[in-house]
């Protein structure tokens, strides 16, 4: 009877924790190009952008869709992602694509 006490103090600490349960952002970035390049069969090269949302995360996330000599000829294409709370992705679609040696003409402001 003496773990009783125990168990039930761990208890009370788990169960408001719930929130705590869920992944942290480098968590949720790591599993979403990796649920990426699951579906595409293509590499992420990199996460340009990366935010909560109300109904859990969406990133933007640059994958290398073919390979080309020399490497400035690739061709990279930005997919957005969204996922779950917990980081589990719900949907993403591409939304440019464009060689590697281009300057990015796509977004204004930011250096």
């Amino acid at each position: 009877m003496g773990n009783t006490p125990n168990r039930e103090h761990r208890q009370q600490r788990e169960q408001p924790a719930a929130a705590d349960d869920l992944p942290g952002p480098m968590a949720v970035l790591r599993n979403a190009c990796a649920q990426l390049e699951e579906l595409t069969g293509m590499t992420a090269e990199s996460v340009p952008s990366f935010g909560r949302t109300d109904d859990g995360w969406r990133l933007e996330i640059e994958v290398l869709e073919l390979e080309r000599v020399p490497d400035t000829m690739s061709l990279l294409a930005t997919y957005e992602v969204d996922l779950d709370p917990q980081g589990e992705l719900t949907g993403y679609r591409r939304v440019r694509r464009y060689e590697r040696g281009r300057a990015d003409t796509h977004r204004s402001g930011g250096r």
